[in-house]
């Protein structure tokens, strides 16, 4: 005997519910999945960036700070809270290109050769070469960091010399937090400067090497900022933590 059209009914529209069940399951396990290589991703190119860190700072916490900082003043410049977390974790990469150059270039006190100018100014480029052209959001915002940090407002950066707002916020917020705390921690070849002498050489550089609303903002909030800072060095954050971005 036929099912009556009233229980076929039933039965298809169980069938799909059951369909669409499958679906949805196939598709949180997919999102897991590409999260899960993102978060592998992004883990294996912070320590890349760690092990670049710690040729030229004995603790390896300047990419903690200068994430959190570059976080901090993000949001003190009135962006969106979703893009200044994401900087938070794009900004520890903007180095990952000294990872390319050589420890008689990186680590040498004074002013460099012309060819050895040469070789530093490429790390830019090497950063932005192996954060790759990835369609995942964090990773093409740290390529855009690593590739233009080292522009400078009056366009007489590198590697591209790029002049004024050509060059991505991204990029020249990264540039003042890390031209202050580089300033502030201690080199291989020299010790740390005082907060204040940092801060004036910042004001210094306003609309010659950065951004004039940046400088303002940061000096600004330069006490809050420090105390951003100051709190990372007393508790860094775990490295799992960056990695997953909590």
């Amino acid at each position: 005997m036929l099912p009556s059209g009233r229980a076929f009914d039933a039965a298809a529209q169980a069938q799909m519910e059951r369909l669409v069940g499958d679906f949805g399951r196939m598709y949180q396990e997919r999102n897991e999945a590409l999260r899960e290589v993102a978060r592998a991703h992004h883990e294996a190119l912070l320590r890349l960036s760690l092990a670049a860190d710690l040729r030229d700072d004995d603790t390896g916490t300047h990419i903690t700070r200068i994430g959190f900082l570059a976080e901090a003043l993000a949001l003190h410049l009135g962006e969106a809270a979703a893009f200044a977390r994401m900087l938070r974790r794009a900004a520890p990469m903007h180095d990952i290109g000294k990872i390319g150059v050589s420890d008689r270039v990186l680590k040498k006190p004074g002013a460099y050769e012309p060819a050895e100018r040469i070789e530093m100014n490429q790390h830019p480029l090497i950063g932005s070469r192996i954060l790759g052209q990835s369609r995942i959001p964090l990773f093409q915002l740290a390529a855009e960091v690593a590739l233009t940090h080292h522009e400078r407002w009056d366009g007489s950066g590198y590697p591209n010399s790029l002049v004024g707002a050509a060059i991505p916020r991204s990029g020249r917020i990264v540039a003042v937090v890390d031209f202050f705390d580089a300033l502030t921690m201690n080199r291989c070849y020299r010790p740390a400067l005082a907060d204040d002498v940092a801060l004036a050489m910042l004001g210094e550089q306003r609309g010659r090497a950065f951004d004039p609303e940046i400088v303002d903002c940061f000096l600004a909030n330069s006490a809050s900022l420090v105390a951003v800072r100051d709190a990372i060095n007393r508790c860094p954050p775990s490295f799992e933590s960056l990695a997953l971005g909590d």
